[in-house]
């Protein structure tokens, strides 16, 4: 979800030495209790700025666009009525499914859903919201487990989406998560994360006790994406939240696993 940026005045000062990292404070029982406590609508996904969803899914649908304007159809994927579409595509820590009914069935032939929170789920498999896209079909399978403990099938998905969710995870667990991941994927698949970023002035992550969740740095990202065999291949901030609001910074990562190739002249744009 979005969360408030903290003012410098907010961050810890003192210099003592932290002896537990951000990370190893995550409870998940707290994380779902929380999440288990807001409202399954927009409002609540967003943490209270459902002002902004527009502007995230807009600054979605581009990315997307500049990754098939870049690399182009492949295998993967299929052209159906002049547009290109991935085949299946999961939408990881799906909420009530916003991301998925704003962008991805519109890009997407089927799209699986994981959302541990059962009354999310229940929005997705049975609300008002989601009936044309189960009616149509685009609504696949939707597993209600955590992303540290979901096993997808091998060669699943031309496209694993992960958004404002990869916090609830430790660094292990995201970097075995994300090895799964690349077993999920098809060949010429992508992994795209989208997640917040810190802004802490010594460059660290930044616990949520609220949510108990971690807002990683971009290096830290970066990190954990090459450990789990993840090359990034594209990256940018979204544009468009205004500022007022205090939120952070945003960071798309379009990812593929590693693998011996030719140097690409293309510049990763950031």
């Amino acid at each position: 979800m979005t969360r408030v940026n903290p003012s410098p005045e907010d961050e810890p000062t003192d210099e003592k030495p932290h002896t537990i990292s951000p990370d190893a404070q995550i409870n998940h029982a707290a994380a779902l209790a929380y999440w288990g406590s807001v409202q399954p609508d927009v409002n609540g996904m967003l943490g209270g700025y459902p002002q902004i969803s527009r502007i995230d899914l807009q600054g979605s649908a581009n990315f997307l666009a500049k990754l098939r304007r870049l690399y182009g159809p492949n295998r993967s994927l299929e052209a159906t009525q002049g547009r290109t579409h991935y085949s299946r595509a999961v939408d990881c820590g799906a909420g009530i499914g916003r991301v998925t009914r704003g962008l991805l069935a519109d890009v997407c032939d089927v799209v699986d859903l994981v959302e541990p929170v059962h009354r999310f789920a229940r929005e997705v498999e049975h609300g008002t919201d989601m009936a044309h896209l189960r009616d149509q079909g685009k609504i696949g399978k939707v597993y209600t487990t955590p992303l540290e403990t979901w096993e997808p099938a091998p060669g699943m998905y031309d496209l694993v989406w992960n958004q404002w969710c990869l916090g609830h995870l430790t660094d292990a667990q995201l970097v075995a998560y994300l090895s799964r991941c690349i077993k999920a994927l098809k060949e010429g698949g992508w992994v795209v994360v989208k997640e917040n970023m810190s802004t802490d002035v010594q460059k660290k992550d930044l616990f949520d006790p609220e949510d108990n969740s971690v807002t990683r740095t971009d290096e830290k990202f970066r990190q954990l994406f090459n450990d789990a065999g993840l090359e990034l291949v594209q990256t940018e901030l979204q544009t468009g939240i205004p500022r007022s609001l205090g939120l952070y910074p945003v960071r798309f990562y379009a990812l593929r696993p590693v693998t011996p190739r030719e140097t690409d002249a293309r510049t990763p744009f950031n």
